[in-house]
This record gives structure tokens, sequence and C-alpha cells, in this order.
């Protein structure tokens, strides 16, 4: 238990950090299966023990360290061309979002992304392969503006990315590192902006090895997986997301 003491920050109880290396395993293991949902998930969990001026920036890493094993085990179906426009989307909202000094209302933010979750999955959402380009771009641009603030907003590029055609290997690959390529920047911005990584780093990297297990346990249920079952969990996931996004903007929650 000492060891396990040397890793928790001194501004959370080790039982609060036993508690987030576990959950970091299975919500890793949710996104590697369904594509998506682990990371809102986590920053849920850890919101509820974290103090809140760390827990974007703490999530951030952990969510960079997650995704960079997820794509690492899945890069054999990663389109380059989809994460190089992302990228550039990326760059410029993180900048944009740094670059803000008064905190966007999150209220707001949470029913945004709700309601464009939920168009998507459950609407005619328009298909963009044509235009993929432009789509990931705005994609990347948005996702990061807004992670900027809000912590997890990997719906708006997964959202996206359903609508391109893809299989569920090339959904969850391409999902994985664009969601790496978001936290990069967005890391870099709150590093720009001064924020102390230093004491948060033991818990960061139980929770990354916890989570790159958690991977490897999902990418397993993944390959057993249908097509047919996989697209109704995914619809299930967002749909859960989306109403769990509307409970805290309306306060509930």
């Amino acid at each position: 238990m000492n060891f396990l003491s040397a890793f928790a920050p001194q501004d959370l109880p080790l039982i609060g950090s036993l508690f987030l290396i576990f959950c970091s395993f299975f919500t890793s293991a949710l996104t590697a299966a369904v594509g998506l949902g682990g990371g809102i998930a986590l920053i849920a969990i850890m919101a509820m023990v974290m103090p809140a001026a760390a827990l974007v920036p703490v999530h951030g890493v952990v969510q960079l360290g997650s995704n960079a094993g997820r794509a690492l085990v899945q890069v054999k179906h990663v389109d380059w061309l989809i994460a190089v426009w992302f990228a550039c989307g990326a760059a410029l909202g993180a900048g944009l979002g740094g670059a803000i000094a008064v905190q966007l209302p999150g209220a707001i933010l949470k029913a945004g992304i709700a309601v464009f979750v939920l168009w998507v999955v459950w609407g005619r959402a328009p298909k963009l392969a044509h235009m993929r380009k432009r789509a990931m771009a705005v994609a990347g641009f948005a996702s990061t503006f807004l992670s900027m603030f809000f912590g997890a907003a990997g719906p708006i590029g997964g959202s996206v990315l359903s609508t391109l055609g893809l299989t569920r290997h090339q959904f969850v690959a391409n999902q994985a590192i664009t969601s790496m390529m978001m936290h990069v920047f967005k890391i870099t911005a709150f590093g720009i902006l001064g924020f102390a990584f230093a004491p948060w780093a033991g818990l960061i990297v139980l929770m990354i090895a916890s989570g790159f297990l958690g991977t490897l346990t999902g990418s397993h249920l993944l390959g057993r997986m249908n097509e047919d079952v996989f697209k109704k969990g995914f619809r299930l996931v967002m749909t859960l997301l989306a109403a769990n996004l509307f409970l805290q903007a309306s306060g509930l929650l």
C-alpha cells in the first residue's frame, strides 16, 4: 500500500486514486469494444473525486495514453488521410480554445453536443464519405475546441466518423487516432497555460497502464462481435451518453 501511496497525489485520497485506476480499465474496455463512450464515462467519474482545476488536464493525459494504446492495437485499420485532416482542425481548435479566458457555459455545451449526437445517430445524417477531408477538419476543430472546456468531446468526432461508411474496426481505429491527436493538442495548450502536471504523474501512469489492459480486453471483444451487434451497441452507447449530457446540463446529475 505504501508503494501505491507514493503514486497518489496529495490532493486526492489513496482510496480515490485506487478507484480511478480501477475505472480506467473498464472505461477503456468500453471504448475499445464499442468505439467510444469511455472518455465521457471516465471524466464523469473523475469529477466526483478530483479537484475541478485538475479534472480536464489530467483526464486529457490519461485519455491520450488510452487512445494511443488503442490506436497501436488497431493501427492497420487507420486511415491516415482522415487523421491528418482531423489534426489540422484540432490544432486550430486548441489554439483558439486556449486563448479564451472566460469559461464557456458548460450547460449549453453539454446540451448542444447531446443534440448533435442524437441527430447523427437517430436522424437522417448526411453521408460525408465524398467530403471526408472537410468533415474531419471541422470535427477536429470542434471537438478539440470544446474539449478545452468540457473535457470529453469525443462524440463529435465519433459522430462524423460514423457517417463515412467505415467498418467497425476502421471506426474504432480512426476514433482512437483522432481522439489521441485531440488530446495531444489540448495537453500542449494546458501546458502553455501553466498547468502543473507533475503532482499527478504517478496516478496518470497507473491509470494509463490499467487503461491499456482494458483496451486489450475490449479489442478482443470487438473481434468477436458481428457488425449488427456493433451498430446496435454504438447507438445504445451514444444515446446513453446524450442522455447523461442532458441530465448534466439540466443540473439533475
